[in-house]
């Protein structure tokens, strides 16, 4: 019974793809809009802010259209381990925690990015 879902393997990454895509389109537009405010609150240069809104949204919109995946994905995991290494060496972020969001969330992003870099995100897309 299970055997039989492998054959459906490139409808399983194509469905990675679009949920990762997702996530990182809803954080990158804000980027782009806000990068002054957003660079004040976290500590970080307004340019910074919006070159990864940028590569957030060009990675997804890769990954949607199934457009240079891996190097989409690439980016992205590159933009997660930047992600992780902020919040847990310059904010002290614990991995999780039940009163606040740890970097648990960036850790589950960053190895999904990974497994479509490694796998090619499947033959779904243009």
């Amino acid at each position: 019974m299970l055997t039989l879902s492998l054959q459906y393997g490139d409808i399983g990454l194509f469905i990675l793809r679009i949920a990762i895509a997702v996530i990182f389109l809803y954080h990158g537009i804000p980027k782009l809009r806000k990068f002054k405010e957003m660079a004040s609150a976290i500590g970080i240069p307004a340019a910074a802010v919006l070159l990864i809104g940028l590569l957030e949204t060009l990675g997804s919109v890769g990954m949607i259209l199934g457009i240079d995946m891996q190097l989409s994905a690439l980016v992205l995991a590159i933009i997660m381990l930047g992600a992780i290494w902020m919040k847990k060496m310059k904010w002290g972020v614990p991995f999780f925690a039940h009163d606040k969001t740890g970097w648990e969330f960036d850790f589950i992003l960053l190895f999904a990015t990974i497994a479509i870099l490694l796998t090619g995100g499947g033959n779904i897309g243009l």
